[in-house]
């Protein structure tokens, strides 16, 4: 019964992750504001396009499947768009089409059949030659070699316009920018600039280029500047964790990864942090170095005042100045096209919050970041999602399949926070007690041998004879290997 369920779990999963990826493909042609004709032309632009599913394959959506997406999540939301887990499983192995496809890319004049033939030797099975070539035209590698020898050279360079959000919100791109070092340690910028009004919506220093750190300049930019349309960012580790396309799901977020190589459409974000490197960090420094302070560069104490002094830059001279593209001051500009809604305190909390599945123990126990919960001992043997706070272990939320199943009791807590919720400012160390226990424990030997014999020097078998030597600490003098006294 447990195997059963762990399958049930592992489908409900992977049907979530669908419903996740044809959420991302819809929401911005079902925005309920577009045009008929508007919809029309972004459904094509997206149907003409490559997308990655969530199985890793690179495959097409038609027209007609994304219309029908977008009916779905206007009769039902988010929960319409994810499939029935008992059909969410993939009919063909996903080994044996990687395989195929990698034959393919090996040697790209196989035919279908041929890699069929090299299959069934391999494998003792294989797919059908249709559908080895659907496979093969949906793989872009695929597809460029066999175009490029179609054409005999490789094809000329994609040329792209410069492109510009129509109002503020529409878009936001995010990235993470090296900072100086303060106390010894490096720090890292996060920011969120607004596409169209150039306006720096979040931003933070922090200690770390993790999801904590992320989350810490762009849930306050949420719930100031409003929830945008849309988010840009590469593909950095702290910008594919899974708690950041969940947070943007919850809000009605379309979170967009550039193409790798392909940095197009982030010129912004990084014009931004040039003017960051030549305006602000080279008026301050972390260093305690003479040469850094005779530069007129500001000594920078603690990331607080970092901060600080970011902001301040950032709200009175950066917002403030007419910028040279747009013609008008970033934030001027951006509070033009308000006002804006803000998102609920517990939407916000809801789409902050972290997710983890666990498989109930028989006594009704469930493990997290080491720590033991007990929960309802109905779910035993069952898979179960954790939601939780990072920074707060001892409450604990328990769902089964996006449903509500009561609350973890805390059962044996040895972490209170998150293995990546480390804290920014270690703890300040505890006050020395000036007890230096090596040194008591010498001038304790050494009074013992100044008022005896040093017995560590007697290693004789006889007693009062000494191997060769006589302690120098005594009177006695050596005679034929004896001490006579």
């Amino acid at each position: 019964m447990a195997v059963r369920d762990d399958e049930v779990a592992a489908r409900t999963e992977r049907a979530r992750a669908i419903g996740l990826f044809r959420y991302q493909l819809i929401r911005e042609p079902a925005d309920p504001g577009l045009t008929t004709k508007a919809r029309g032309r972004l459904v094509r632009e997206i149907a003409a396009r490559e997308h990655t599913d969530p199985a890793g394959r690179r495959r097409r959506i038609s027209r007609d499947t994304l219309d029908r997406w977008i009916r779905a999540w206007r009769r039902g939301g988010f929960d319409a768009l994810v499939p029935d887990p008992r059909q969410s499983s993939p009919r063909l192995p996903v080994e044996v089409i990687e395989m195929a496809v990698s034959l393919k890319r090996e040697n790209p004049a196989r035919t279908a059949a041929q890699v069929r033939r090299i299959l069934r030797a391999q494998m003792g099975w294989s797919p059908g030659e249709r559908t080895l070539q659907r496979h093969f035209a949906e793989d872009p590698q695929i597809t460029a070699i066999l175009g490029a020898l179609a054409s005999g050279g490789p094809g000329s360079e994609a040329v792209f316009g410069r492109f510009e959000a129509d109002r503020p919100n529409e878009l936001w791109t995010g990235d993470a920018l090296h900072g100086p070092h303060i106390g010894g340690r490096k720090t890292y910028l996060f920011a969120f600039l607004d596409d169209h009004s150039r306006a720096i919506v979040g931003h933070r220093f922090g200690f770390a280029e993790d999801t904590v750190r992320l989350a810490a300049a762009l849930r306050p930019a949420l719930a100031s500047r409003g929830v945008p349309d849309a988010v840009y960012v590469d593909n950095g580790s702290a910008f594919v964790d899974a708690w950041l396309l969940r947070a943007c799901a919850k809000l009605g977020i379309r979170l967009v990864h550039s193409t790798p190589g392909r940095p197009q459409g982030r010129g912004k974000i990084e014009r931004f942090f040039r003017t960051v490197r030549e305006q602000f960090l080279v008026e301050v420094t972390g260093e305690i170095t003479g040469d850094a302070l005779a530069q007129g560069r500001h000594r920078v104490c603690d990331l607080e005042e970092l901060n600080r002094l970011f902001t301040a830059w950032v709200e009175t001279v950066y917002h403030r100045r007419e910028h040279s593209e747009t013609g008008a001051p970033p934030l001027a500009r951006w509070h033009a096209g308000g006002p804006f809604g803000l998102p609920s305190p517990a939407g916000l909390a809801e789409a902050f919050l972290w997710e983890a599945h666990r498989t109930v123990t028989k006594t009704a126990l469930v493990s997290l970041q080491g720590n033991t919960y007990q929960v309802d001992p109905l779910l035993v043997g069952h898979r179960v999602e954790l939601v939780f706070d990072p920074f707060d272990l001892t409450t604990v939320a328990v769902r089964v399949r996006g449903v509500g199943a009561g609350t973890a009791i805390p059962h044996r807590i040895g972490r209170h926070s998150h293995v990546k919720a480390r804290p920014e400012t270690p703890p300040p160390p505890p006050e020395a007690t000036g007890i230096d226990y090596a040194r008591l424990v010498g001038d304790a030997h050494h009074a013992e041998l100044a008022t005896g014999v040093n017995y560590a020097a007697l290693a004789g078998d006889t007693p009062g004879e000494l191997p060769g030597q006589l302690d120098l600490l005594t009177d006695g003098a050596l005679t034929d290997g004896a001490v006579t006294s």
